[in-house]
């Protein structure tokens, strides 16, 4: 039988602070995983703080470190070093586990209760989901166990996904991971705006490379490369709403979009930038208005009177069923990225606001006429996600991110929004976006924003979260019984290993 090594013992505290002292030279960690174990009742905890404890007076203790720095302490010793001076963990509960049930602590492990790391059967009772998303392994502080993690895609997507982090710490990497290993899945169908085209792999490994991605794989870009699809919208496609809490416009143009959309219903847009008067509308706003379409879709007449466009996305003859398209694929279960790098953000904006607009409104129709149970979820990408989620954004008025935000669940629509700024998204959205995926971030007051609306009590994981490393991350949901630390692999890792097959290990699912 395999000897426990035994790293600390309780010597007091409280549930949501046990005081754990380290075996002399176990070395614990921030984030480490310990396990407690009595009459066949798991207790897990998890350090979150680390101090310095010893029975030596701390007047003598700097005493004796005086004497060994200015020289008179050759030989001297600091009082039994291994008894007398220690490290205490402060670690908190997370988790009781007896057999297959697992359930939130409260009781504390008994006083004087031996301590060990946590080990991969501690986790058998474990099990993978039906419809999983792959999001890493399980990790105790910086050491990674062989444990994979999965969620349960057909509920974690409709209550939406937030990834908050500050620059570098593998948001697209995460991301990429999640989507490949979701690729092929009928049950869900992804669509990516992709503002620096780095998900499809133009220009090395990305979902292009995915055994399933011929059949499952669309990718739009203004600049396709061989078997990809040409980014073109109709202007009829745009309608007024589209541009609500993605540009900006006065009361007066406000009024005049709505009296061009009457008199002119699909051809709104083209009567704009041509110029045709319409009664209630001023010539200085009308040319406000054209000034603005030139600028977001970069439309506008050539000397012979006829629509160009600059950036050829925007089209007023082409592009007819593009949207269509895109959202037939989705409900098929596919995965579709728009390169939007080469557009400027309300340009990309607006493309998400057409084609997100559609799959809402289709899907509130499919709820109404009893047919939505047998279509897929969809999850939306969006990077930068105050974007269309921030407090001045919104302050206009909703839009139909925020929509979906809002409503999306009850519909299988749901957001993965990526974002360094947690803190400028309001609470009320935050708190409708079930699950986060927490990498690290040194900002004191995003990692509030983050800790006030995660689905656990994470109230003492400050010091943790500001501590992780790149790939380092942790997964609080209303879908798994508590946050759960985990390390995300490298992508071009994780898709030679998992490129044609898929093995069979221990998981974690909610």
């Amino acid at each position: 039988m395999e000897e426990i090594e035994v790293v600390g013992q309780v010597v007091g505290g409280k549930v949501a602070s046990i005081l754990v002292r380290e075996k002399s030279g176990k070395k614990l960690e921030l984030g480490d995983l310990l396990v407690t174990e009595e009459d066949g009742v798991l207790h897990i905890l998890q350090v979150y703080d680390l101090k310095y404890g010893s029975q030596v007076p701390q007047s003598v203790r700097e005493l004796l470190a005086g004497l060994k720095l200015e020289g008179y302490g050759a030989g001297l010793t600091f009082l039994e070093p291994k008894l007398r001076n220690y490290v205490i963990a402060e670690v908190k509960a997370i988790a009781r586990v007896e057999g297959k049930n697992i359930t939130i602590p409260k009781t504390l492990p008994s006083f004087f209760s031996s301590i060990r790391r946590i080990r991969k059967e501690d986790l058998a009772f474990l099990t993978k989901p039906k419809h999983p998303i792959y999001l890493g392994k399980v990790r105790s502080g910086s050491k990674i166990l062989d444990v994979d993690v999965y969620v349960d895609g057909l509920e974690v997507l409709k209550h939406h996904i937030v990834i908050p982090a500050t620059t570098g710490r593998g948001k697209s990497n995460l991301v990429k991971v999640m989507l490949w290993s979701i690729l092929g899945q009928k049950n869900f169908g992804i669509l990516v705006l992709d503002p620096h085209d780095e998900y499809y792999g133009r220009h090395g490994k990305g979902l292009k490379d995915h055994p399933k991605a011929k059949d499952n794989l669309l990718y739009y870009s203004s600049t396709p490369p061989a078997g990809a699809n040409t980014l073109v919208i109709n202007l009829r496609s745009i309608a007024p709403w589209h541009f609500q809490g993605i540009v900006a416009f006065t009361d007066a143009q406000q009024d005049a979009i709505r009296l061009y959309y009457n008199n002119f219903g699909e051809d709104w847009i083209e009567n704009i930038i041509r110029g045709t008067e319409v009664q209630g509308v001023a010539p200085r706003t009308l040319a406000v208005l054209q000034r603005k379409f030139d600028t977001i879709l970069g439309v506008y007449l050539d000397d012979s009177g006829n629509l160009q466009c600059r950036n050829r996305v925007f089209s007023d003859t082409a592009g007819m069923t593009t949207t269509r398209d895109i959202v037939n694929a989705l409900e098929d279960g596919k995965t579709v990225i728009i390169d939007t790098s080469r557009l400027l953000d309300e340009a990309e904006l607006l493309i998400g606001s057409i084609i997100v607009s559609e799959i809402f409104y289709r899907y509130q129709r499919y709820k109404s006429t009893g047919e939505l149970d047998s279509k897929p979820v969809i999850g939306v990408v969006i990077e930068e996600a105050p974007r269309v989620l921030g407090q001045e954004v919104l302050a206009s008025g909703d839009n139909i991110y925020s929509t979906v935000a809002r409503e999306g669940r009850k519909f299988k629509v749901g957001l993965i929004a990526i974002t360094q700024l947690t803190s400028i998204i309001p609470r009320t959205i935050l708190a409708n976006m079930n699950t986060k995926i927490i990498l690290g971030n040194e900002l004191a007051t995003e990692r509030h924003a983050i800790i006030n609306s995660a689905a656990q009590d994470l109230s003492q994981d400050d010091r943790t979260i500001a501590s992780l490393d790149k790939g380092e991350a942790i997964v609080s949901s209303n879908f798994t019984k508590f946050a759960v630390p985990i390390k995300i692999p490298l992508f071009k890792d994780y898709i030679e290993t998992n490129s044609t097959e898929e093995e069979e290990k221990t998981v974690f699912v909610g």
